[in-house]
């Protein structure tokens, strides 16, 4: 048999052109960064966070539409290709709080049916995460809502000064927990002129540990304020005596235990010296604002002078802005980490620190794979 002419690998496809439009597809699909950033909020106030991020790292958000029915349902369509793409979703959490978590769910499954590689949430306030521990006969909703999350397809979580740093472990992915006190310093040392001769106050004990490391930080004092009124977290009773001890109850008497006295809140005093001195008051999230008001009248009482508190999260709900503005606090900050321009408009006295920076570097680096220990450089555990 005759043999075959076998041509050059080259001269076989150069008898082939493209269709028209080929190259022009090819070269975008090359151009992709791979990853896609879209906004899981149906309201426009709820987006400005995620524009800021977009904004930072050049990059367009993503095309969906989040939009509620008129029965109540909410519904997501994305109108974009997302095969294949790691895809971030910015969530944060207005006042309708279980409006937001639903989009979020709804969002996360809409894009793993879309065959997206990966679906990260960056959910700077974390919702209900102060219901993380049992309480009478409730439940711990924050494990419920890692549970739905990890359902609806989410990967990993980017968020940011967790209630409690033990929530983490609810979650079966990777969190990324952030910290804010970074921005919440560079405010103190470059807004409040005289801030050396201020003094870090904790409005409880169990503030104390967050003031102690603004303190050290700061080279500042710290204050410690006791004896709140309301009961606090660790006071409640978790419903463990189930059914009710009985008073009566006969006792083996070798089995008789030591009575242990019932905890009486003594007078409210200030641990510290804040007279003729500013006080900063630093909590993770600032939403009824009662006892951040008592705590602001004490330290007047005692002789400050001027009075700033310093938060992460600004929920305010209900009246705070009102309460806020008739108050001796002379200055509120928080991040943007929930949207309250209507919160401001509303009280002057509230003040907004940007943290798109450190969450669009997270996204950066996680897309990239590259380590995450940088955003947290000299953060010790106790932070």
């Amino acid at each position: 048999m005759p043999r075959k002419l076998l041509l050059p690998y080259k001269s076989v496809f150069s008898h082939f052109r493209a269709p028209r439009g080929l190259h022009d597809s090819l070269a975008m699909n090359a151009a992709r960064s791979g990853y896609r950033v879209f906004s899981a909020n149906s309201t426009a106030a709820s987006t400005e966070l995620a524009k800021k991020i977009t904004e930072r790292l050049g990059a367009e958000l993503g095309k969906s539409v989040v939009y509620q029915e008129t029965n109540g349902e909410t519904r997501v369509e994305i109108k974009e290709s997302v095969r294949g793409q790691d895809i971030f979703i910015i969530q944060t959490i207005p006042r309708d709080v279980n409006t937001a978590v639903m989009e979020l769910l709804i969002m996360a499954y809409a894009l793993k049916t879309s065959c997206a590689r990966n679906i990260i949430g960056v959910i700077p306030y974390f919702p209900y995460s102060k219901q993380s521990k049992m309480r009478k006969r409730g439940s711990i909703v924050c494990k419920l809502l890692a549970s739905m999350l990890a359902k609806a397809g989410l990967t990993h979580i980017i968020t940011m000064d967790l209630h409690q740093k033990e929530i983490q472990g609810f979650f079966s992915f990777p969190v990324d927990n952030l910290r804010a006190s970074p921005f919440l310093l560079q405010y103190i040392q470059e807004e409040i002129p005289d801030y050396r001769n201020a003094v870090i106050v904790a409005k409880s004990p169990g503030a104390a540990k967050r003031a102690q490391s603004y303190a050290e930080r700061l080279r500042l004092g710290l204050a410690v304020i006791h004896g709140e009124a309301q009961c606090t977290e660790q006071d409640m009773d978790d419903g463990r005596h189930s059914p009710p001890m009985l008073k009566n109850a006969t006792v083996h008497p070798g089995l008789e235990l030591p009575v242990m006295m019932a905890k009486e809140k003594p007078p409210i005093t200030v641990v510290g010296d804040v007279g003729g001195r500013i006080a900063i008051i630093v909590d993770d999230i600032i939403d009824d604002v009662e006892s951040f008001v008592a705590a602001a009248e004490i330290l007047k009482e005692r002789g400050a002078y001027k009075i700033f508190v310093m938060a992460t999260h600004g929920l305010l709900s209900a009246d705070a802005p009102r309460l806020i503005e008739e108050s001796s606090i002379d200055e509120v900050v928080v991040t943007n980490t929930v949207p309250h321009e209507v919160q401001k408009l509303q009280c002057p006295k509230i003040k907004t620190v940007d943290i798109s920076l450190i969450l669009s570097e997270a996204i950066r680096r996680i897309h990239n794979g590259e380590s995450m220990a940088y955003l947290f450089r000299n953060i010790t555990v106790d932070d």
